[in-house]
């Protein structure tokens, strides 16, 4: 049986910009975070795609992504993850390729086939709402196509992709439901499951994908890495407080609202309705509250349920050393049960 000590984990940053704050300041602590979690033992470190959301700073991904590598040394970096509907599978792997050229052996691409946005959003970025995802399987073919143009077929004659075309480049697919875990276990892939915050779907999609897994030349048994809400401190009370910032978001979430992450409060009692409440509770099932027992005990359940081969945890924290902290208290207990 697989023990916490023993799974990688990693961190999925959401470059919160937080009240007051601006996206300048939201690179630099993503910078920050980032040279900690190298210094800590982080396996990677993976920034999302997202559009006309004020509070997530991150919708040029592959720039924030080089900005990163660029103030780092050895930590993974990479995309959790690119929504390739958004884009021409050309210029993705365009882009992928001159990233993975700067800083070899270090750049991941995960890839999502949801929007990352709104309707509004979608339409200024596809000039339109004509693609819904579902060719997706097509245009991750394409983009495969221009990295191993000799195993693949499905490049538009006389393209290539410099750089790009030769590199080795780890290709995610990414998910909260059947599709993609399926894809990717027909693909040989790995899969990144959004439990933290899709988590009603998880243990079906793990078996889709574990029982659709084919042998490929990039794996040859499945890998599942699952995502994780974690706000930790010294103490349980300080915990939960803290994680008051990413209930107001998700709250935001729920009432069709956006904006940027809040300072934490004292109680959510006067500001969610009891429908939104169990709501929110149910959204957050993959989340970890609390100081570090709590998170040992927490972590080696989530382990047992999931069989998950690696970790990947988001932090929506409002102060920037907090949510250090609150990292290094993760990489603690890991390194505490080693």
């Amino acid at each position: 049986m697989k023990r916490f000590k023993d799974v990688p984990i990693s961190i999925l940053d959401l470059a919160p910009v937080v009240k007051g704050g601006t996206p300048a300041d939201s690179f630099h602590n993503s910078l920050d975070l980032a040279r900690h979690a190298e210094k800590w033992g982080y396996h990677r470190y993976w920034l999302a795609e997202h559009h006309n959301m004020p509070g997530i700073a991150s919708s040029a991904t592959s720039l924030v992504i080089g900005y990163v590598a660029a103030g780092t040394e050895k930590i993974r970096v990479g995309s959790g993850g690119i929504m390739l509907p958004n884009h021409a599978p050309l210029m993705i792997a365009e882009q992928f390729g001159t990233l993975e050229s700067m800083y070899p052996g270090r750049i991941d691409l995960g890839l999502g086939r949801a929007p990352g946005s709104d309707q509004p959003a979608m339409r200024a970025i596809r000039r339109g709402l004509g693609s819904d995802g579902s060719d997706f399987p097509e245009q991750l073919s394409e983009l495969r196509s221009y990295l191993d143009p000799a195993s693949f077929d499905s490049r538009p004659p006389g393209v290539r992709a410099i750089p790009g075309e030769g590199l080795t480049i780890p290709i995610w697919l990414l998910g909260s439901s059947g599709f993609s875990a399926q894809l990717a276990g027909q693909l040989g892939l790995p899969f990144a499951f959004a439990s933290h915050f899709a988590p009603d779907y998880i243990l079906p999609a793990l078996h889709l994908y574990r029982s659709n897994f084919r042998p490929s030349e990039v794996l040859d048994k499945p890998y599942a890495m699952i995502g994780l809400n974690i706000v930790a401190a010294d103490t349980e009370d300080d915990a939960k407080r803290l994680a008051t910032s990413q209930q107001m978001q998700f709250l935001n979430i729920i009432r069709g609202r956006t904006g940027q992450l809040g300072p934490p409060v004292d109680s959510m009692d006067t500001l969610w309705e009891p429908h939104e409440k169990a709501h929110l509770q149910r959204m957050m099932t993959y989340s970890i509250v609390g100081n570090k027992s709590i998170l040992r005990d927490k972590l080696e359940f989530f382990l047992k349920e999931t069989e998950a081969d690696e970790f990947i945890v988001a932090a929506q924290i409002y102060d920037h050393q907090a949510r250090l902290r609150s990292y290094e208290l993760l990489a603690e207990v890991k390194k505490e049960l080693a």
